[in-house]
C-alpha cells in the first residue's frame, strides 16, 4: 500500500466526503429532526478528528467538553426564558462580614425582581448569592478542583447544579445563560471572571448585559480598581466611552436597579445580515427616534430605521409581537451602544418590563450576537 493511501501517513488524503455522506446516512437512519445540520457537523467533526490521529489527551478534552455542555444546556433549557443574573465574589467571604450580608440581599432582592441567580456554588459570596435567591431560584456551576470544591448546602444535591471538570466549558455558562453580571470583591478567580466578562461586552463577542460592580457603603475595593483603569484609559489602552460597560454601586437597590433597569425598554439584540437589530419593550417617540439617530450617528452613520420582524426570527415566536429598530452598526464601539441602550430605556412613560426573556441566548450563535 502506498504511503499516501494509509490514515496518519502524511501525504494520506483522505476522501472527506465520505465522512458527510457516513454523518448524512447516520442522521437520517436515526431520523434526527432537530438542528441535523449541526448535529451532521459534529459527526463529521469528530471523525475528521480521529482521521488527524490525534493524541488521546485531545480527543478526551473534546469528548469531556461536549459531554459537560450538553449536561448544562440540558439542565439550564427548562428556564431558559427567566431572566438570570451570575455572581461572583470571594469564596473566602466569612458569613458575618458585611460583603456576605450585602450578597446574601442582593440575591434576595433580584428573586424577589423575578430574575434567578447563577453562583459557582461554592462558599462565601457565591453560598451568600444562593442563600438569598433560595434553592428554588438558584443555580450552581460548580468546579472540580484538585483541593475539592464541594458545592455549599443551599444548591447542594439541587437539579439546578452543574459540577465542571473545565474551566472554560464552566465559564461559557456563566456568560451564556447571563443577563446580567454582579461583581463582590474576591481574589484572582474574581478578577479573572470580570476581565473576561468585561472583554467579552467590550469585543462584541456577546450580547449587551449589565456588568455591576458591588461594594459595601464607604468600600474601597472596586474604587481602587476603577482607579486603575483610569490609568489605562490615559495610556490610551482603553476608550474613554469603556467606563460606560460597568457600574460601581454602593447599595444593594442601586446594583438590582442597574440591571432591572437595562431591560426597560431594550429587550435583546442580534445580527441579521450585517444589521444590528434591537426589540423594544415598547414603542419610541419621534422625539427619541431622532436623537438616536442624529447623538449616535458616529456608530450608525444615519443608517438607523424601526423596522418589523425579519423573516429569519419567524422561528422566535416570543419577539414577533416585539417592535425593533435596525442600524448599521460599526461594531467596534460597545461603550457607546451601551450609551445609545440607556438613551432608549429613558423613554418617558415605559414600564418596568416582567423578569422574562423574550428570546434566549440561543437564539444567537454562542460567543456573540451575531445570527448571521
Amino acid at each position: 500500500m502506498p504511503p499516501d493511501s494509509q490514515p496518519g501517513v502524511p501525504g494520506f488524503r483522505r476522501d472527506f466526503g465520505a465522512f458527510d455522506r457516513a454523518a448524512e446516512e447516520l442522521v437520517q437512519k436515526l431520523a434526527v429532526t432537530t438542528n441535523p445540520d449541526l448535529v451532521r457537523e459534529i459527526i463529521v467533526t469528530a471523525l475528521r478528528l480521529a482521521d488527524d490521529a490525534a493524541e488521546r489527551g485531545d480527543v478526551k478534552i473534546v469528548s469531556s467538553a461536549m459531554k459537560e455542555l450538553r449536561y448544562a444546556f440540558k439542565t439550564f433549557a427548562p428556564w431558559r426564558h427567566v431572566r438570570k443574573v451570575s455572581v461572583f465574589g470571594s469564596a473566602r467571604t466569612p458569613h458575618d462580614h458585611a460583603a456576605y450580608k450585602q450578597a446574601l440581599e442582593f440575591g434576595k432582592e433580584m428573586a424577589k425582581r423575578g430574575f434567578m441567580i447563577i453562583t459557582g456554588a461554592g462558599p462565601g459570596i457565591m453560598r451568600a448569592g444562593n442563600e438569598g435567591a433560595g434553592a428554588e431560584k438558584s443555580f450552581g456551576v460548580n468546579i472540580r478542583l484538585p483541593f475539592e470544591q464541594s458545592a455549599n448546602t443551599v444548591i447542594r444535591g439541587d437539579k439546578k447544579l452543574v459540577t465542571f471538570r473545565y474551566f472554560f466549558t464552566r465559564k461559557l455558562m456563566f456568560v451564556k445563560e447571563a443577563d446580567g453580571v454582579a461583581f463582590f470583591p474576591g481574589g484572582f478567580g474574581t478578577m479573572d471572571e470580570m476581565y473576561e466578562t468585561l472583554t467579552l461586552v467590550q469585543t462584541g463577542k456577546t450580547v449587551p448585559i449589565p456588568l455591576v460592580m458591588v461594594d459595601v457603603p464607604g468600600g474601597t475595593y472596586w474604587a481602587d480598581w476603577h482607579g486603575f483603569v483610569e490609568r489605562l484609559i490615559y495610556r490610551g489602552l482603553v476608550s474613554e466611552e469603556d467606563n460606560r460597560l460597568f457600574r460601581v454601586a454602593y447599595s444593594v437597590n442601586e446594583a438590582c436597579d442597574e440591571i432591572c433597569n437595562f431591560y426597560r425598554v431594550y429587550n435583546s439584540s442580534r445580527y441579521i445580515k450585517g444589521r444590528f437589530i434591537i426589540r423594544l419593550n415598547g414603542p419610541l417617540s419621534p422625539e427619541t427616534i431622532v436623537r438616536l439617530r442624529t447623538e449616535f450617528k458616529d456608530i450608525h452613520g444615519g443608517d438607523l430605521e424601526m423596522t418589523s420582524m425579519h423573516p429569519e426570527e419567524a422561528q422566535e415566536e416570543r419577539v414577533a409581537h416585539l417592535p425593533r429598530m435596525a442600524m448599521n452598526f460599526n461594531r467596534r464601539n460597545q461603550g457607546r451602544l451601551r450609551q445609545m441602550i440607556d438613551l432608549i430605556n429613558q423613554e418617558p412613560g415605559a414600564a418596568a418590563p416582567a423578569a422574562h426573556r423574550t428570546t434566549g441566548p440561543a437564539d444567537d450563535d454562542v460567543g456573540g450576537a451575531t445570527g448571521e
